[in-house]
């Protein structure tokens, strides 16, 4: 926080229902905290429990869940993958983000205008062999970690069908304000995430976790990244998931923030020639305009988020 200080930086919290995460609830206690210490500087964004999801009364526990979130001051509701990648209903079929379990919160959500960002399925590179994935930041995790790595795992719902069930949670939930985290697990393809905000005019996204991926398309269609970016500037928003786990201390979280921001600025806002770690090769900078910078950066997320 000190170093965000710095920078003008404020801070989102993105509550989510991970096992080895706080409870929701204790996440937002710890939020609490940090408010009392820095005013005005950090957002949250609640969740609820998926616990009991094929018992009768869930969704309504699950709205009352929200509804507590809402009045400890949440900007909005956070959808996790385990909906799409670990659930399953009685008769062992995952349980993807369109199903009829998750429907009545979506239809509260949507008629009360409440914010819903969500991360569906992974990048497209967890369902290929290593040899194909297109940067080494995937590569070496799947290859550390396999339980994971959806190719070795066919049993479980594909890339496409993850995405297919997202679009459709969209097209029956059209007036949903939805954020589709990390370029809407698309990241592999600006012409795919331009397709999706193109057809759904309540969808935004962010890069966060993602940068690498425009970089690596940039590096041979510099000037279709830099026009995706430039169209669609009011429904992009700069993110980085740095999640503090404890392993770093605070120098080291401070220190992955100020590297990340400096990295990523010169990368949208310079054009000088960079190289990334997640990748070999040269590319150069988008060299955005001043005031899709100001979105890219600030403006957006503060009018999504309530930071303003």
């Amino acid at each position: 926080m000190e170093k965000a200080l710095e920078y003008g930086a404020s801070f989102l919290s993105i509550n989510t229902e991970i096992p080895f995460f706080d409870s929701i609830e204790g996440q937002q206690e710890v939020l609490k905290q940090l408010d009392s210490q820095y005013p005005n500087r950090i957002r949250f964004v609640t969740s609820f429990s998926t616990e009991g999801i094929n018992e009768e009364g869930w969704a309504t526990r699950a709205i009352e869940q929200i509804k507590r979130g809402l009045e400890k001051g949440a900007s909005g509701v956070k959808i996790w993958k385990n909906i799409g990648m670990d659930l399953k209903d009685s008769q062992g079929q995952f349980i993807m983000i369109d199903d009829e379990r998750v429907a009545p919160i979506l239809d509260y959500l949507e008629k009360n205008h409440i914010l819903l960002i969500g991360h569906q399925g992974e990048p497209k590179n967890c369902w290929l062999p290593l040899e194909e994935m297109t940067v080494d930041s995937d590569r070496n995790y799947f290859s550390g970690h396999p339980e994971y790595h959806m190719f070795l795992h066919p049993e479980y719902p594909s890339y496409q069908a993850q995405m297919e069930a997202r679009d459709r949670m969209l097209e029956r939930h059209p007036n949903l304000q939805f954020v589709g985290l990390h370029l809407l697990s698309m990241e592999w393809s600006i012409d795919q995430v331009a397709t999706r905000l193109d057809k759904y005019p309540n969808l935004l996204t962010d890069v966060a976790e993602r940068v690498c991926h425009l970089q690596l398309q940039a590096k041979e269609r510099r000037e279709d990244v830099r026009a995706f970016m430039i169209k669609y500037q009011d429904r992009i928003m700069y993110g980085t998931d740095v999640i503090d786990d404890g392993s770093f201390g605070d120098q080291g979280v401070a220190d992955r923030f100020e590297h990340l921001w400096n990295f990523h600025w010169d990368f949208f806002a310079t054009d000088k020639e960079l190289e990334a770690p997640e990748f070999s090769g040269k590319f150069r900078g988008l060299n955005l305009p001043k005031g899709v910078l100001q979105k890219l950066f600030y403006t957006n997320a503060a009018r999504v988020y309530g930071f303003e």
